[in-house]
Protein backbone atom coordinates (compact mmCIF):
# COMPACT_ATOMS: atom_id res chain seq x y z
CA UNK A 1 0.00 0.00 0.00
CA UNK A 2 1.12 3.64 -0.81
CA UNK A 3 0.79 7.08 0.54
CA UNK A 4 -2.18 8.74 -1.95
CA UNK A 5 0.32 11.90 -1.34
CA UNK A 6 1.49 11.35 -4.98
CA UNK A 7 1.42 13.38 -8.17
CA UNK A 8 -1.02 10.87 -9.92
CA UNK A 9 -4.62 12.74 -10.18
CA UNK A 10 -6.80 10.69 -8.44
CA UNK A 11 -10.55 11.19 -7.36
CA UNK A 12 -9.11 12.65 -4.15
CA UNK A 13 -7.84 15.61 -5.85
CA UNK A 14 -11.86 16.62 -6.22
CA UNK A 15 -12.45 16.41 -2.66
CA UNK A 16 -11.92 19.90 -0.49
CA UNK A 17 -8.37 19.64 0.14
CA UNK A 18 -7.81 19.06 4.18
CA UNK A 19 -4.37 19.24 6.09
CA UNK A 20 -3.45 17.74 9.64
CA UNK A 21 -1.61 20.55 11.66
CA UNK A 22 1.36 19.43 14.05
CA UNK A 23 3.54 21.84 16.33
CA UNK A 24 6.83 20.87 17.59
CA UNK A 25 7.98 22.33 20.61
CA UNK A 26 11.60 24.07 19.94
CA UNK A 27 12.85 26.00 22.45
CA UNK A 28 16.09 28.33 21.90
CA UNK A 29 17.73 26.69 25.06
CA UNK A 30 16.70 23.07 25.01
CA UNK A 31 15.52 21.86 21.77
CA UNK A 32 14.47 18.02 21.07
CA UNK A 33 16.40 15.47 19.48
CA UNK A 34 15.91 15.19 16.08
CA UNK A 35 14.85 11.25 16.47
CA UNK A 36 13.06 11.88 19.30
CA UNK A 37 10.89 14.53 17.23
CA UNK A 38 10.12 12.21 14.22
CA UNK A 39 9.10 9.40 17.02
CA UNK A 40 6.70 11.80 18.39
CA UNK A 41 4.83 12.94 15.27
CA UNK A 42 4.28 9.55 14.32
CA UNK A 43 2.79 8.47 17.84
CA UNK A 44 1.22 12.45 18.09
CA UNK A 45 -0.75 11.31 14.34
CA UNK A 46 -1.55 7.60 15.64
CA UNK A 47 -2.87 9.31 18.76
CA UNK A 48 -5.29 11.61 17.05
CA UNK A 49 -6.41 8.63 15.02
CA UNK A 50 -7.49 6.54 17.53
CA UNK A 51 -9.21 9.49 19.32
CA UNK A 52 -12.56 8.74 20.29
CA UNK A 53 -13.20 12.48 19.26
CA UNK A 54 -12.05 11.09 15.75
CA UNK A 55 -14.37 8.29 15.61
CA UNK A 56 -17.71 7.75 14.91
CA UNK A 57 -20.13 10.76 16.12
CA UNK A 58 -16.92 12.53 17.63
CA UNK A 59 -16.46 16.10 17.56
CA UNK A 60 -13.58 16.08 15.08
CA UNK A 61 -14.56 13.14 13.31
CA UNK A 62 -16.25 14.52 10.15
CA UNK A 63 -13.11 16.80 9.60
CA UNK A 64 -10.84 13.38 10.38
CA UNK A 65 -12.68 11.86 7.46
CA UNK A 66 -13.06 14.54 5.10
CA UNK A 67 -9.00 14.79 5.41
CA UNK A 68 -9.22 11.18 5.22
CA UNK A 69 -10.76 11.72 1.59
CA UNK A 70 -8.59 14.02 -0.10
CA UNK A 71 -4.85 13.73 -0.17
CA UNK A 72 -3.50 13.10 2.97
CA UNK A 73 -1.37 16.03 4.21
CA UNK A 74 0.43 16.75 7.02
CA UNK A 75 2.28 20.01 8.06
CA UNK A 76 4.65 20.56 10.78
CA UNK A 77 5.38 23.77 11.94
CA UNK A 78 7.57 24.92 14.96
CA UNK A 79 6.86 27.07 18.25
CA UNK A 80 8.78 28.29 22.12
CA UNK A 81 7.57 30.49 24.41
CA UNK A 82 4.29 32.08 24.44
CA UNK A 83 3.60 30.38 20.64
CA UNK A 84 3.86 27.47 22.03
CA UNK A 85 1.14 28.47 24.82
CA UNK A 86 -0.89 29.71 22.34
CA UNK A 87 -1.08 26.39 20.34
CA UNK A 88 -1.68 24.71 23.46
CA UNK A 89 -4.74 26.28 24.14
CA UNK A 90 -6.50 25.37 21.23
CA UNK A 91 -8.19 21.51 20.74
CA UNK A 92 -5.83 19.57 20.05
CA UNK A 93 -3.71 16.58 21.68
CA UNK A 94 -0.05 16.89 22.94
CA UNK A 95 2.36 14.02 22.66
CA UNK A 96 5.49 13.79 24.82
CA UNK A 97 8.58 11.85 24.09
CA UNK A 98 11.89 12.07 25.86
CA UNK A 99 12.98 15.10 24.85
CA UNK A 100 9.91 16.06 22.50
CA UNK A 101 6.94 18.01 23.05
CA UNK A 102 4.07 17.85 19.74
CA UNK A 103 0.83 18.68 19.46
CA UNK A 104 -1.61 17.56 16.99
CA UNK A 105 -4.85 19.10 15.99
CA UNK A 106 -7.64 18.22 14.01
CA UNK A 107 -8.11 18.50 9.96
CA UNK A 108 -8.56 22.20 8.75
CA UNK A 109 -9.11 23.73 5.91
CA UNK A 110 -5.72 24.01 3.08
CA UNK A 111 -6.72 27.75 3.62
CA UNK A 112 -8.32 27.71 6.94
CA UNK A 113 -5.41 27.26 9.54
CA UNK A 114 -6.24 29.13 12.99
CA UNK A 115 -4.47 32.30 13.29
CA UNK A 116 -2.41 31.15 16.04
CA UNK A 117 -1.11 28.27 14.03
CA UNK A 118 -0.84 30.25 10.43
CA UNK A 119 1.40 32.16 12.33
CA UNK A 120 3.73 30.14 13.01
CA UNK A 121 7.33 29.20 10.89
CA UNK A 122 7.56 26.26 9.01
CA UNK A 123 11.28 26.74 7.80
CA UNK A 124 14.11 26.54 9.60
CA UNK A 125 12.87 22.66 11.84
CA UNK A 126 16.69 21.71 11.92
CA UNK A 127 17.75 19.40 14.79
CA UNK A 128 20.52 17.01 15.69
CA UNK A 129 20.69 13.68 17.34
CA UNK A 130 23.07 14.31 20.20
CA UNK A 131 24.22 10.72 19.46
CA UNK A 132 23.55 7.77 17.26
CA UNK A 133 20.16 6.36 17.99
CA UNK A 134 20.03 2.69 19.17
CA UNK A 135 18.99 -0.05 16.72
CA UNK A 136 15.51 -0.90 17.44
CA UNK A 137 14.36 -4.32 19.00
CA UNK A 138 13.13 -6.76 16.27
CA UNK A 139 9.41 -6.36 17.85
CA UNK A 140 9.18 -2.23 17.26
CA UNK A 141 7.13 -0.91 14.40
CA UNK A 142 9.90 0.89 12.50
CA UNK A 143 8.99 3.52 9.92
CA UNK A 144 12.03 3.56 7.83
CA UNK A 145 13.57 7.07 6.20
CA UNK A 146 15.30 6.85 2.35
CA UNK A 147 18.62 7.16 2.83
CA UNK A 148 18.79 8.53 -0.52
CA UNK A 149 17.12 12.08 0.52
CA UNK A 150 17.84 15.05 2.78
CA UNK A 151 14.83 16.30 4.48
CA UNK A 152 14.88 19.04 7.39
CA UNK A 153 13.47 17.73 10.61
CA UNK A 154 9.90 18.94 9.61
CA UNK A 155 9.72 17.55 6.76
CA UNK A 156 11.05 14.21 7.54
CA UNK A 157 8.22 14.68 10.84
CA UNK A 158 5.60 14.52 8.39
CA UNK A 159 6.53 11.60 6.36
CA UNK A 160 7.30 9.56 9.63
CA UNK A 161 3.65 10.91 10.20
CA UNK A 162 2.27 9.38 6.92
CA UNK A 163 3.70 5.86 7.76
CA UNK A 164 2.21 5.71 11.09
CA UNK A 165 -0.91 6.54 9.22
CA UNK A 166 -0.43 3.70 6.41
CA UNK A 167 0.41 1.31 9.14
CA UNK A 168 -2.22 2.10 11.16
CA UNK A 169 -4.38 1.71 8.53
CA UNK A 170 -3.51 -1.85 7.41
CA UNK A 171 -3.45 -3.61 10.76
CA UNK A 172 -6.27 -5.49 11.96
CA UNK A 173 -8.73 -4.24 14.80
CA UNK A 174 -7.25 -6.43 17.31
CA UNK A 175 -3.42 -5.53 16.26
CA UNK A 176 -4.80 -1.75 16.45
CA UNK A 177 -5.97 -2.60 19.75
CA UNK A 178 -2.60 -4.34 20.86
CA UNK A 179 -0.65 -0.77 19.64
CA UNK A 180 -2.81 1.28 21.38
CA UNK A 181 -2.40 -0.54 24.87
CA UNK A 182 1.63 -0.81 24.28
CA UNK A 183 1.23 3.28 23.85
CA UNK A 184 2.17 3.17 20.29
CA UNK A 185 5.85 1.84 20.22
CA UNK A 186 7.76 2.67 17.18
CA UNK A 187 11.03 3.94 16.28
CA UNK A 188 12.13 5.66 13.14
CA UNK A 189 15.63 5.22 11.79
CA UNK A 190 17.12 5.60 8.60
CA UNK A 191 17.54 2.51 6.19
CA UNK A 192 21.03 1.30 5.13
CA UNK A 193 21.01 1.44 0.92
CA UNK A 194 20.58 -2.20 0.66
CA UNK A 195 17.81 -2.76 3.80
CA UNK A 196 16.20 0.08 1.65
CA UNK A 197 15.96 -1.25 -2.11
CA UNK A 198 14.91 -4.90 -0.31
CA UNK A 199 11.88 -2.58 1.56
CA UNK A 200 10.70 -1.04 -1.28
CA UNK A 201 9.62 -4.10 -3.01
CA UNK A 202 8.66 -5.85 0.16
CA UNK A 203 4.73 -5.03 0.38
CA UNK A 204 4.72 -3.00 3.39
CA UNK A 205 3.24 0.34 3.61
CA UNK A 206 5.16 2.88 0.86
CA UNK A 207 4.93 6.52 1.27
CA UNK A 208 5.72 8.60 -2.42
CA UNK A 209 5.26 12.33 -1.51
CA UNK A 210 3.63 14.72 -3.89
CA UNK A 211 6.86 16.89 -4.11
CA UNK A 212 4.97 20.48 -2.22
CA UNK A 213 8.22 20.86 -0.82
CA UNK A 214 11.76 19.72 -0.64
CA UNK A 215 12.07 17.48 -2.57
CA UNK A 216 11.14 15.57 -6.06
CA UNK A 217 7.48 14.38 -6.76
CA UNK A 218 6.96 10.57 -6.78
CA UNK A 219 9.96 10.32 -4.02
CA UNK A 220 9.67 7.10 -1.68
CA UNK A 221 9.91 9.04 1.79
CA UNK A 222 9.20 5.93 4.17
CA UNK A 223 8.44 2.53 4.58
CA UNK A 224 6.34 1.06 7.73
CA UNK A 225 7.74 -2.28 9.18
CA UNK A 226 4.91 -3.30 11.58
CA UNK A 227 5.81 -6.64 12.77
CA UNK A 228 1.94 -7.72 12.41
CA UNK A 229 2.51 -6.56 8.81
CA UNK A 230 5.46 -8.85 8.35
CA UNK A 231 3.74 -11.29 9.52
CA UNK A 232 0.70 -11.08 7.15
CA UNK A 233 3.49 -11.58 4.32
CA UNK A 234 5.39 -14.49 5.43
Amino acid sequence: MSSDETTTPTPSDDAPQFVLPLVVRIERTEPPARTDALETAARAVLTLLSDDRSLGEGEWAQAVRDWQDARIRKVVRRARGAEWRRAEALPGITVTGKSAEVRVFPPVPLDGWPKDLARLQVSGTDLDDPEPPADPDAATPVLWLSPDLDMSAGKAMAQAGHGAQLAWWELSGEDRTAWIEAGFPLAVRTAAPDRWERLVTSGLPLVRDAGFTEIAPGSCTVVADHPALRLDRR
